[in-house]
């Protein structure tokens, strides 16, 4: 089933007038951001002017775009006149290299990384071959997973003293844990420490940053979450820490040979740039990063609250308690991981028009899908894929077998459920055909004892009070 294999295009038959994409990324940007870049970066040949895309990277056009994109970021993120803002390709990936590359001069510098998940896990990996790093690690006991930061007063006791830098991910979109606001060290014991280097890809523009508190030296995101489309990444450095690149550094991956060429030291992606200054206005019009990071706790809270309220029919690997529940990411699993009913609700998911929330990855899948809830996503999208999820649990959520904790969705009345006409199913697709998806993928193995439903065409629709049946028909 498309649904099944990360598909992000539901039925033309699909009841919703948008197809509402929690991807982890790239993804949506808001629908305003959007009618923004499709009118001024694709203008009207009447206008007699040129979009962005095909504007020469060193024309005054292009230099009027790219310094307002830099003082539009400079602005909604409070960022101080000793920092530059670089313009990069090569995404994450590419700065894992290009962090030790530009602050280490050879192999024998030493950094120290704090492993929280799994992007510091790939950083650390690639840095090994342009420094000597000293891990800091919060995996848990099993050796596999994570769902906390180390502490500050860890960080300070434990990180090589030598160490040219201190680098940490602030968002790990994979385990659904997040920094809501830097370390900052000196509050420890007054100790100096090495610049701190953030992978900030999957949060930025969600929340402050304390740049000179936290002792920010670099700070890079990816623009495919919460700023812009893939192919760009924003890099943000303290210029002291310029001129200390191992002398193999590729010149597109050197921040002080880009800097001194005014970020057109090769051709940037153009239209990227300019669609990041879109964002940053936006940013601005709804109300700055304070209205960002409050809508961002908005979402986040309707979802685990959701989770919380579910009497467990829905879970999540990090504990009420924590306080680095991820605002960006928010993981759960169906049913305790029952593959079945999960494929399920993915298949419904997708025939409602929401998708994302399990798409193709490089990593080993798991039991949990995740709802992302980036700027793209407004709480009201959120709203239609709570109660989606509501509506799910009372229909599914039963006991397996006699003498078992029986799970049921209580406060299913906090939210409106899905209205019964939003079930947009083509249950053809569920017969046992070479194009179809065979019932016993889809089907929960306890649907024997549901109290809701049959085998039937009525079978995605809403709870039907009817009398209970303990046998398939």
């Amino acid at each position: 089933h498309p649904a099944l294999q990360g598909s992000l295009t539901p039925p033309a038959d699909c009841p919703s007038s948008k197809v509402l994409n929690f991807s982890p990324g790239p993804t949506n940007l808001p629908a305003a951001v959007e009618s923004t870049i499709l009118r001024r970066c694709f203008p009207d040949p009447s206008t007699k002017r040129l979009g962005s895309m095909a504007l020469s990277h060193r024309s005054p056009e292009f230099g009027a775009i790219l310094r307002n994109s830099i003082a539009l970021t400079r602005r909604v993120m409070e960022v101080p006149p000793e920092y530059e803002i670089l313009f990069t390709q090569g995404g994450g990936h590419g700065q894992f290299a290009a962090v030790p590359m530009n602050l280490c001069p050879d192999k024998d510098a030493k950094a120290t990384y704090i492993v929280s998940g799994t992007w510091s896990s790939r950083a650390v990996i690639e840095a090994n071959k342009y420094c000597t790093p000293t891990t800091i690690s919060s995996v848990n006991e099993d050796g596999a997973t994570f769902t906390s930061f180390p502490s500050a007063e860890r960080i300070v006791a434990e990180h090589d003293p030598e160490s040219k830098f201190i680098y940490m991910c602030s968002n790990e979109t994979v385990n659904g844990i997040e920094l809501h606001r830097l370390p900052v060290f000196d509050d420890v014991d007054n100790t100096t420490v090495p610049p701190l280097v953030v992978d900030a890809s999957s949060d930025f523009t969600s929340k402050p940053i304390s740049w000179r508190k936290s002792n920010v030296g670099i700070l890079f995101a990816c623009a495919s979450k919460n700023i812009g489309h893939p192919g760009i990444t924003m890099v943000i450095i303290r210029k002291d820490l310029l001129g200390q690149a191992n002398p193999f550094t590729p010149g597109f991956l050197n921040y002080e040979t880009n800097i001194l060429a005014d970020n057109v030291w090769n051709t940037i992606p153009t239209f990227n740039v300019d669609v990041i200054g879109i964002m940053m206005e936006w940013i601005l019009d709804q109300g700055g990063i304070e209205a960002m990071e409050e809508n961002s706790v908005a979402k986040a809270e309707l979802m685990y609250g959701l989770i919380e309220d579910s009497n467990g029919f829905y879970g999540t690997p990090i504990d009420k308690s924590s306080e680095h529940r991820s605002r960006m990411n928010v993981p759960f699993c169906v049913a305790g991981g029952d593959e079945e009913l999960t494929n399920l609700f993915l298949v419904e998911c997708w025939n409602r028009g929401i998708v994302g929330l399990r798409t193709v990855t490089p990593f080993k899948q798991g039991i949990y899908l995740r709802a992302s809830l980036y700027h793209g996503v407004s709480y009201e999208e959120t709203v239609v894929l709570a109660n989606f999820m509501k509506e799910f649990a009372a229909r599914h959520s039963i006991s397996k077998d006699v003498g078992e904790t029986t799970m049921v969705a209580e406060n299913v009345s906090a939210m409106e459920p899905a209205s019964p006409d939003s079930s947009c199913v083509d249950l053809s697709i569920f017969s046992s055909s070479p194009t179809g998806v065979d019932m016993a993928l889809t089907l929960p193995k306890n649907f024997k004892v549901s109290n809701y439903t049959k085998i039937s065409r009525d079978m995605f629709a809403p709870p039907a009070l009817a009398p209970a049946s303990t046998t398939l028909r």
